[in-house]
């Protein structure tokens, strides 16, 4: 079995218009790539990424067997294709290209970003009614998290919870206090990496200190002897390839290690994910998919949704998923979305106000401003409610935003 040809199709994914408006602020995640590789056999194998593979990568696939891509550490996209092709040449699931099964279903848990209260409340509500127990979010400083917390949990059904992301700190606030408050909240799961990656004594004190999780993501020495010192509860490989995440699993399985795989895409992502979570002896986490909840648009015929929380592994030969032809085409007229001008507006207890946008150099602005050095000291339980003000095109606007331009910020007593 060889492959003859691949074919590229580049999509846009609508969000979700209900969380659309926060989300096109932090990061634009509708835009993904489809890779159908087709073989001498007939065989057709489905993969996906976030951008395109370059010329040069996709020509190291054709011509080749699928079997040479075992452990494919190239391209996850693409490698996930060639274990779809694998799994049904061999008319088994991709997980048994793996190992044996550790379990028959999955945990899977929604995202999305930092917002006003009263919209993460929403998203609380959208996605425990998808079938989620879990939903992961980015703290911003430009929200108060208490403030959020209280409003989720308001409307929570019981046992869904929240898994914190602190994006490695980068705030003046005294982090074990912060979590000890947070955990007063039944809402509250776990919490992802709470401090720089690369302060593991710090990690190992907070870890006895904090009565929730404590989850590892940003490696010092790339998931490997830090592991064996235990800074953590638990861990989360993002992105990797698939080879890398195979070693890692062992590593962790050796270790006794609970982790979980942070695989960003939609449904031929997901599948994926759930099948190398289902191989993994300690992949008992829930894993994190990103676009599939956050979009309004799915391109298979029948998608693998949640079900209290959990994904069942499919068992037919391959990922278990089908290209919707149809949807691919519709997807592929649609125009990605432009982020918006914006200034952010914070207005603290007193009066205060505090005026400020994304910084274009700063990719994470939202999540760390403080990577672009143009604010004072931040804090994620600041007094204060945040508004967004979009370019309306009045004097008022272009005034304020030519300010933050020179000055970084601009902070206007009461």
């Amino acid at each position: 079995m060889r492959v003859t040809d691949i074919e590229v199709h580049r999509v846009t994914l609508p969000y979700d218009s209900a969380r659309a408006d926060e989300l096109i602020r932090y990061h634009d995640l509708t835009g993904r790539t489809i890779y159908i590789a087709h073989t001498d056999s007939g065989l057709t194998g489905l993969g996906e990424s976030e951008g395109v593979e370059r010329e040069e990568i996709l020509a190291q696939y054709i011509g080749s067997n699928p079997f040479d891509w075992i452990g494919d550490e190239t391209s996850l996209g693409l490698g996930t294709a060639m274990y779809d092709l694998m799994g049904k040449a061999a008319g088994v699931p991709v997980y048994k290209l793996f190992g044996q099964k550790h379990r028959s279903w999955v945990a899977v848990a929604a995202w999305t970003v930092s917002t006003h209260p009263d919209r993460m409340a929403n998203a609380v509500q959208a996605y425990a009614s998808q079938g989620h127990r879990w939903m992961k979010f980015h703290l911003s400083p430009f929200e108060n998290v208490i403030d959020q917390t209280e409003a989720m949990q308001a409307v929570a059904p019981e046992g869904f919870k929240i898994h914190y992301d602190f994006t490695m700190h980068g705030t003046q606030d005294h982090m074990p206090s912060l979590l000890d408050r947070l955990s007063e909240y039944e809402i509250a799961g776990c919490f992802e990496d709470p401090l720089p990656g690369e302060d593991l004594d710090g990690y190992r004190e907070l870890k006895l200190r904090s009565k929730r999780p404590i989850v590892l993501h940003h490696f010092p020495m790339g998931a490997t002897y830090e592991v064996l010192g235990r800074p953590a509860d638990a861990y989360m490989l993002g992105h990797s390839k698939i080879g890398d995440a195979v070693r890692r699993a062992g590593l962790f399985a050796a270790s006794n290690s609970p982790f979980m795989l942070q695989n960003t895409g939609s449904d031929i992502t997901r599948a994926m994910t759930v099948h190398m979570m289902a191989a993994f002896p300690s992949a008992s986490l829930h894993f994190v998919n990103a676009t599939t909840e956050i979009s309004s648009e799915r391109f298979v015929t029948e998608p693998l949704n949640p079900i209290n929380g959990f994904i069942r592994v499919p068992e037919g030969p391959g990922l278990g998923v089908e290209l919707d032809r149809a949807a691919v085409e519709r997807l592929k007229a649609i125009e990605a979305p432009s982020k918006p001008r914006f200034i952010i507006v914070c207005t603290y207890a007193d009066g205060t106000t505090l005026y400020t946008r994304p910084d274009p150099t700063n990719p994470h602005f939202m999540a760390r401003p403080d990577w672009s050095r143009t604010l004072m000291p931040v804090s994620f339980t600041s007094p204060f409610t945040t508004r967004y003000w979009d370019d309306d095109g009045s004097e008022g606007f272009k005034t304020m935003m030519a300010r933050i331009e020179r000055d970084g910020a601009v902070l206007e007593a009461n």
